[in-house]
């Protein structure tokens, strides 16, 4: 394969240069094992990049995330920098990254993998086996719509505004990509929304309906968000990907990842708009935080990181295959009984952060035979 694939890596802060440490071991393996070579940049974003820079998203970062084919991000944030002004947070850089690169399909799976199943709050047959994709729009909706603010009023008091507002256009094309997920999973979208009460999200469930024609392979439903919190603790696995809003996106995701017991164990995939080429801009990062309570202690699992990577592979680089040999090496893994201190479980053998990627690297020289 061509060796000019072109990676921007950022660490972030807390146990992110950690756990990015470790997916740096499985590019070298690629490197060496499968013949496949990442050209890779690092940069600085969120507290790292304040207290270098004094921005959380430096011009250069942003350049840099520009001109590659896929961000690789660690985790930002942490105690240090709270007491800095609202817009000059760490947490600014990743929202501003996904604005500038236009990523609008946040794209979150539930897994639970059978090692982990007993690790779930909910009963092991509600869970075991649980696969869900879930499609959160990510650049619209009330996180970003105009007019926003808090006013004081004539009398002294104060009201606080934000809107919740789309465009069809953002409608349809969030949910195209939920259709195109389907075609090649379960083939059912299930599309959240509150559209008894709120008529932006009215027209969301009018677009989708217009667009379902275009997939005839694909069985498309509607539900409202408070029925879908529901559902995803009465019964998961009814849902095969699952499209919504923005905030409803944030709330849902949450929720079906602690069905898998871990946030330590999830990775996301952000996505912009395809070009003529067929490339979308693509930021990868596991769903966890940057968890400075732990941070440098060595204990931090890596693998939502590396699965954050293996993600990479399969929607930015057309490596579906390897993107496969990289999930059944954690699977395996997990099956063996090690475990970070996030998934430790009684009998099991509890392993470093660095323990964790070679046995990872271990698992993968097995499968590549």
């Amino acid at each position: 394969m061509p060796a000019n694939k072109k990676l921007l890596f950022l660490p972030g802060d807390g146990i992110g240069p950690e756990v990015m440490t470790q997916v740096r071991r499985v590019i070298d393996w690629m490197d060496a094992k499968r013949q496949v070579s990442f050209d890779i940049t690092e940069g600085l974003i969120g507290g790292a990049a304040i207290d270098a820079t004094g921005a959380s998203l430096p011009d250069e970062t942003l350049e840099y995330a520009k001109s590659v084919d896929a961000v690789l991000m660690g985790a930002v944030g942490g105690p240090k920098w709270e007491s800095l002004p609202f817009e000059q947070q760490p947490e600014r850089g990743l929202l501003g990254i996904r604005k500038e690169l236009g990523l609008f399909a946040n794209l979150r799976p539930a897994i639970v993998f059978d090692a982990l199943a007993d690790a779930s709050s909910l009963k092991l047959d509600l869970v075991k086996g649980l696969d869900i994709m879930i499609v959160r729009e990510l650049t619209g909706g009330i996180y970003f719509g105009e007019p926003r603010g808090i006013e004081e009023l004539p009398d002294g008091t104060r009201r606080g505004v934000n809107t919740l507002t789309y465009t069809s256009g953002e409608v349809e094309r969030i949910g195209r990509v939920a259709f195109d997920l389907a075609q090649k999973r379960g083939g059912k979208v299930c599309s959240i929304d509150k559209a008894n009460v709120l008529e932006t999200t009215v027209m969301w469930r009018e677009v989708m309906e217009s667009i379902k024609g275009d997939y005839p392979d694909v069985e498309l439903s509607h539900m409202y968000v408070d029925n879908a919190a529901m559902q995803l603790v009465r019964n998961p696995k009814q849902f095969d990907v699952v499209v919504t809003t923005n905030m409803f996106g944030d709330i849902l995701s949450d929720c079906a990842a602690m069905l898998t017991g871990s946030l330590g164990m999830l990775p996301s995939a952000s996505l912009g708009e395809a070009d003529a080429s067929g490339r979308r801009a693509a930021l990868y990062e596991p769903v966890h935080g940057s968890a400075p309570d732990i941070a440098g202690e060595g204990i931090a699992n890596p693998l939502a990181t590396i699965l954050s990577f293996s993600m990479a592979l399969r929607y930015s680089f057309d490596m579906g295959d390897d993107a496969d040999m990289i999930e059944k090496a954690a699977e395996n893994v997990l099956a063996g009984g090690l475990r970070t201190a996030d998934i430790m479980e009684d009998g099991k053998a509890r392993v470093s952060t660095e323990t964790m990627g070679e046995a990872i690297i271990a698992e993968l020289d097995k499968l590549a035979g």
